[in-house]
């Protein structure tokens, strides 16, 4: 995933113009379906292979269609409640479907900060096979189509239809998004309940609260968001051996990434946007991305323009000594010297990756969010 973030930084200008063609029409669209309407029929892959309409769960007596995604967090922390409501409900004929509505070129770098997974059709499959998802998983993002005939406002928000597919209730699931306190309303299950027996829903509409959706239209975040990255300085300062003991030292409250690059190497500067790309998307998160220029000091301007170009806004050093070997052994004695070398330092100076040679961005990516200092903002409760 790392890869195709890197590549839509890239290429978003191209991205942008193509999307802004429709976008004069947004303001008319993502009107939310009212209570008494049919719900609309829609035709969108599943992450299991098939392909889904509303036809798929025509003996079902109710119908709740969940529009959710994997990198917001509120979702996230509903993840667990859809599947319990879902295994609950099944005896009673009651379906639960659940719809990514979310395109993937409305979604800012500093949105995923809070996942190990975007919201890729891809990346969908791995969240269900690591969630153990029991509902069809399906994916809307691509075209939106289904979602700007339901309407979502947030992530999550849920639709339930009675047999003849008559929207009976949509807003939140329940009144408590964090997972280890007891919610007060159980809105969607007090709503199936009401409809399996023949009531009515006291409250059909709720208010959401979760992450926007991610329209198409909203390119323009990403546009403004890679304005705002160029506007910001790109120093490098030098940095002698014990300059570098002290920032393995890591004496902040932040995790720190560092890499030891040069332009002249290869591996370094092919892999040197996906640094950057997990700077731009774990920063606002407390990571920390330091580069350590191995380049002779004599080419301290060409390395400063290399990281102008790239964007790198983070802590930039060249190694200011004659003797490289002083540097390795400074960085870590058991490193042999080759470029680049990169490693993930929590405060106070533990190492928990050091990898020489070029970085799998996608492992990297996964180390960061699962150190203890990032993760789920809700965390697994304990069983």
């Amino acid at each position: 995933m790392i890869k195709i973030l890197t590549e839509m930084k890239k290429y978003i200008t191209s991205i942008i113009f193509a999307l802004t063609l429709c976008s004069a029409f947004a303001q008319d669209q993502h009107k939310t379906l009212a209570i008494g309407e049919s719900a609309p029929d829609f035709s969108l892959p599943g992450i299991d292979g098939k392909t889904y309409t509303l036809a798929s769960f025509k003996n079902a007596k109710v119908l709740a269609v969940v529009f959710m995604c994997n990198h917001c967090p509120t979702s996230q922390a509903y993840e667990d409640r859809v599947i319990k409501m879902t295994s609950d409900y099944a005896s009673k004929g009651v379906s639960i479907v659940a719809i990514n509505p979310n395109n993937p070129a409305g979604l800012r770098l500093d949105e995923l900060g809070y996942s190990d997974l975007g919201d890729s059709f891809e990346d969908m499959k791995v969240r269900a096979k690591n969630m153990k998802f029991n509902f069809p998983y399906l994916y809307d993002g691509e075209k939106e189509v289904t979602a700007n005939k339901y309407g979502p406002v947030a992530t999550p928000h849920i639709f339930i239809f009675d047999k003849d597919r008559k929207l009976r209730y949509n807003g939140r699931i329940d009144d408590m998004e964090n997972p280890a306190k007891t919610a007060h309303s159980l809105d969607a299950r007090n709503a199936i309940d009401a409809i399996l027996t023949g009531k009515e829903i006291a409250e059909p509409v709720t208010k959401t609260f979760g992450c926007s959706i991610k329209w198409a239209e909203k390119s323009d975040w990403l546009e403004k968001a890679q304005i705002n990255w160029a506007k910001e300085p790109v120093k490098l300062d030098t940095l002698s051996a014990g300059g570098i003991k002290e920032v393995l030292k890591n004496r902040t409250d932040k995790l720190r990434l560092v890499n030891l690059w040069a332009t002249w190497c290869g591996p370094c500067v092919a892999e040197f946007d996906d640094l950057v790309t997990l700077n731009h998307t774990y920063r606002d998160r407390g990571l920390e991305f330091v580069s350590i220029s191995a380049d002779d000091p004599a080419n301290k301007n060409k390395a400063l323009k290399f990281l102008q170009r790239k964007q790198a806004s983070g802590v930039n050093y060249i190694y200011s000594g004659d003797d490289k070997y002083k540097m390795i052994e400074a960085v870590d004695p058991k490193w042999d010297g080759a470029l680049p070398y990169t490693l993930l330092v929590e405060p106070d100076g533990k190492i928990v990756y050091a990898h020489q040679g070029a970085i799998d961005a996608e492992e990297l990516r996964k180390i960061i969010f699962d150190d203890p200092m990032m993760g789920r903002i809700y965390k697994e409760p304990v069983k």
